[in-house]
This record gives C-alpha cells, sequence and structure tokens, in this order.
C-alpha cells in the first residue's frame, strides 16, 4: 500500500498544498525559515504532516524543523482562532495597563492564554513587543494594532467581532 493511501482526505489535501509551496524553492536547508513562513500563512499554523514533508525536501531531521518552529514565537503547532488576539505584555505596555486587558480577554472568551474557543473564532496569546510602545497599551487582531487600549475598547472591538459569527 502506497504512504499517500494511508492518508485521510484532510491529510492528502495539507500534503498536496504544501508540495505546492515546496516546488517554489530550491532544495537548500537556508529556506527552512521562509517556507514554515508560507505554510503558517496558509493554515494559520505549522501541521505535523507539513513538518514531516519539509524536512525530508531539505533533506534534514524532522526533529530541525521542530527545533526552529518551537523557537520562533511566530511559528505555532497548534491551530489559531478565526481571530488571533494578541496582547502586549511588553514593559511599556504592561506599566500602563495591559494585563487588566488580557484578563479582560481570558474572562471574555472563556479562555487561558494559548488556547482557542472551542468554536474556533478566536485564540488568545501575549507577546513582549509589537514595536508600538509609544501606543501602549497594545493589542492585536490579526496582525491589525490597537492602540492606547482600555478594557472598554477591547470590550468593544470583541463586540463587533462577535455580531459578525
Amino acid at each position: 500500500m502506497e504512504n499517500n493511501e494511508k492518508l485521510n482526505c484532510s491529510d492528502r489535501k495539507i500534503k498536496n498544498e504544501v508540495n505546492e509551496i515546496l516546488l517554489e524553492f530550491k532544495q537548500d536547508k537556508q529556506n527552512l525559515i521562509t517556507i514554515l513562513n508560507e505554510v503558517q500563512e496558509k493554515y494559520g499554523y505549522i501541521p505535523k504532516i507539513a513538518q514531516s514533508q519539509i524536512a525530508e525536501y531539505l533533506g534534514i531531521p524532522l526533529a530541525e524543523v521542530y527545533g526552529v518552529i518551537t523557537f520562533y514565537s511566530r511559528f505555532t503547532l497548534i491551530p489559531k482562532g478565526k481571530y488571533n488576539i494578541s496582547i502586549c505584555l511588553g514593559t511599556a505596555c504592561f506599566v500602563k495597563g495591559s494585563k487588566e486587558l488580557l484578563e479582560r480577554a481570558k474572562q471574555r472568551l472563556g479562555i487561558e492564554e494559548g488556547k482557542t474557543t472551542e468554536d474556533g473564532m478566536f485564540s488568545l496569546d501575549t507577546t513582549r513587543c509589537v514595536g508600538a510602545c509609544g501606543l501602549a497599551p497594545v493589542f492585536t487582531i490579526n496582525n491589525e494594532v490597537y492602540g492606547k487600549a482600555t478594557v472598554k475598547k477591547l470590550d468593544e472591538v470583541l463586540d463587533e467581532l462577535m455580531k459578525n459569527k
């Protein structure tokens, strides 16, 4: 039985799509981060099957691919929600109240940091800096920056997103 026959429909689709991404790059280990970025952009995370495929394509151990994914906070092994919320806890943001934003987001969404809601709509993360210290405190949703944030502003944005479910 061919290895591809053991794959379920979803895995086969991912494998084919990742193959299309890989064909855009030379089989050079220096392309690893760029390839991981492309896969992350496509799926919102890096599926296990894609990790194996990337390792095989570049001729490097799976452990090396996994090591790069877990080293860089930009990459994730866990599927994110439709709306990926990240609260900045860098010094400027923390001093200006981002901890309260995080607590409110956890309360409203009913999830802890690093988790995704059961319906797959929201995921919640923290970051140490988004480079917008002059706008502190800051949160982002799908990389859109919301500066000079307050709990009230967070509630308004969440209300709007929840209304659009």
